[in-house]
Order: C-alpha cells, then sequence, then structure tokens
C-alpha cells in the first residue's frame, strides 16, 4: 500500500509545481507537450545517464579513497551536483537551439521542467525505500516534496536561463554564460547536499534553499516585467506603421489582453499570440546573425501577415 502512496506523493506534488511554473509564463506560454518532453527527460532520461555516470565517478573515487564512509560522502556531496546537473542539463543544449526558445524565462520553465521530473523519480526511489515506519515515511515525503525537489528545478532552471541569455549575448560572454550558469546549477546542489548530510548544518540547508527559492520567484518576475517592456517597444514600431491600431499597445502588453470587448472574441487569442510573437521575434532578429537572422525574418513577416489577415477579417478599424 505504501508503495502506492509513494507513487502519489511523488508525482502529484512535481505536477503541481510544473504546472504552475507553466502558468507563470504569462506572455507566450511554452507548449505543453514541450514542457512535458523536458519533464519526462528529468525524470527517465537525466536519470538513467545520472546513474551511469555516478557509478563511473564513484569507480574512480574508490582509487583514492578507501573509507565507505567518506566515499558515501563525496558520492553525496561532489559526484551527484557534478554528474546529475550535467545530465539534466543535456537536453536544454538541444532545445536552446529551437527558434521557439527565445529568452531567461523558457530556459527557467524548461530547465525547472527537468529538475522537477529528475526529482520525481528521485523522490520515489527515496520513498520506497523508507516504506518500514509511516512516521519516517512521511518525513521524508514533507522534506524531499518541500525541498530536495524543488533544489533540483531551481538549479536546472538556473542553467536553462543562463543558455537563453547566452544564446542572444555576443563575444566571451556567449560561453561563458552557459559555463556559470552549470556551475550555479551544481553550487546550488552541492550546498543543499552538504548541508542536509549534517545535523548541525539542516537548518542552514533549509534557510539557504528557502533563499534560492525567492531568489528564482523574483527572478521570474524581473523576466516577465522584461518582456512586457519588449513587447510594448518592438509593437510600438508596428503600431506607428499602421499594423494594428495604437490603442491595442498597452492592452496586449498587460493583463488587460485578457479581458473580452476590446476586440472580436472570435479573434482575441490568435491576434494576442500572433502580436506578442512579433514582438519576441523582432528583438530577437536585433541579436541574430547569419541563418538565424533570415528564419527571424521570415517569422516576422509571417506574424504581421497574420495579424493583419485576422484584422481584415474581423474588420476592425487601424
Amino acid at each position: 500500500m505504501l508503495i502506492i502512496a509513494s507513487l502519489l506523493a511523488a508525482v502529484i506534488p512535481m505536477t503541481v509545481y510544473l504546472l504552475i511554473i507553466w502558468r507563470m509564463d504569462s506572455y507566450e506560454r511554452e507548449p505543453l507537450r514541450m514542457v512535458l518532453l523536458h519533464f519526462f527527460w528529468g525524470a527517465f532520461g537525466a536519470v538513467f545517464f545520472a546513474i551511469l555516470g555516478s557509478i563511473f565517478v564513484s569507480n574512480q573515487l574508490q582509487l583514492f579513497v578507501e573509507d565507505q564512509e567518506q566515499l558515501s560522502y563525496f558520492q553525496t556531496i561532489l559526484v551527484a551536483p557534478l554528474v546529475e546537473e550535467i545530465t539534466k542539463g543535456l537536453l536544454l543544449f538541444l532545445t536552446v537551439m529551437s527558434i521557439k526558445f527565445d529568452n531567461l524565462t523558457d530556459g527557467l520553465v524548461y530547465g525547472g521542467a527537468i529538475g522537477l521530473g529528475f526529482g520525481m523519480t528521485e523522490n520515489f526511489l527515496y520513498f520506497i525505500a523508507y516504506t518500514d515506519s509511516l512516521n519516517t515515511w512521511l518525513a521524508i515525503v514533507i522534506i524531499r516534496s518541500g525541498f530536495s525537489a524543488v533544489m533540483h528545478c531551481i538549479a536546472t532552471a538556473s542553467f536553462g536561463a543562463m543558455l537563453g541569455v547566452a544564446k542572444f549575448t555576443r563575444g566571451k560572454k556567449r560561453y561563458l554564460l552557459p559555463l556559470a550558469g552549470l556551475l550555479f546549477a551544481m553550487f546550488v546542489h552541492f550546498m543543499w547536499n552538504f548541508s542536509v548530510s549534517f545535523e548541525n548544518t539542516f537548518v542552514f540547508g533549509m534557510f539557504f534553499l528557502l533563499s534560492i527559492i525567492v531568489t528564482y520567484i523574483v527572478v521570474f518576475a524581473i523576466s516577465i516585467r522584461h518582456e512586457r517592456k519588449i513587447i510594448f517597444a518592438e509593437l510600438t514600431e508596428e503600431a506607428a506603421g499602421h499594423l494594428f491600431p495604437e490603442a491595442h499597445l498597452t492592452i496586449i502588453s498587460s493583463g488587460k489582453r485578457k479581458r473580452k470587448g476590446w476586440i472580436p472574441e472570435e479573434i482575441r487569442r490568435k491576434y494576442i499570440k500572433a502580436a506578442i510573437k512579433l514582438a519576441f521575434r523582432k528583438t530577437e532578429f536585433k541579436h541574430s546573425i547569419g541563418k538565424k537572422r533570415e528564419l527571424y525574418s521570415a517569422e516576422i513577416e509571417k506574424y504581421r501577415s497574420e495579424i493583419r489577415a485576422l484584422l481584415n477579417a474581423s474588420a476592425v478599424k487601424l
């Protein structure tokens, strides 16, 4: 019975966290299927490669560390952060190449999804290992659901965010930012594992992770605010060129866009989506080079044409 309870305790909280993160991306919400792909990569692919990587690195450590207790500490504190953050982040290297991966927020969402998937599988394995005592099982469920799995989410989200920033950065920083993101993810992982490995540092670990959670939320909010500024700035040029009414500027870039009545309801969602994508593709065009620049240029014209068609079909006055 506790095995079923362990499965539910592992799946339900991570699914709730995933939906919260997905919905936090209020302007250009990522396709749910893509978010789930990253979640399942974390749950299965990253876990599989992390196990292989941990075995390999641990075997090398055994050549230098003979004491099994010390070896166990090294595996938890050093090997796990090193190997797990690399395997979790592997898929992000592919995702960041997509034209749909266009800013820091996307990295926070996709990286967070991977971390939550990884945390779900790791939690389940921990939960079934402690089914002999209900009190112990409950304590493990609370701590790991509320802290350990969230650590995985934030650590990998940090790496994803840096990839998002680096994608549209030129010069040496383009290559240093992903490295900095990966090292920070490892640091967060290391600090959590280190602090909860000893009784006298456990409380410090809780406060450390709480501060990281608050930081994640603040960074997410700042990223959304930055997106709002991008949308307003880029669409100002389009309104000046009479692509759509100037009155729509403040509506599209704010929460007012969710209200009914400011534009025919049958086109409202498609219109908002096309306008926001147009804004992001324009700013991405300005920071890209080569073939990517041509791709973004084609995307810009595609969304302009879509907006014109929607407004013409609904007889909206410019």
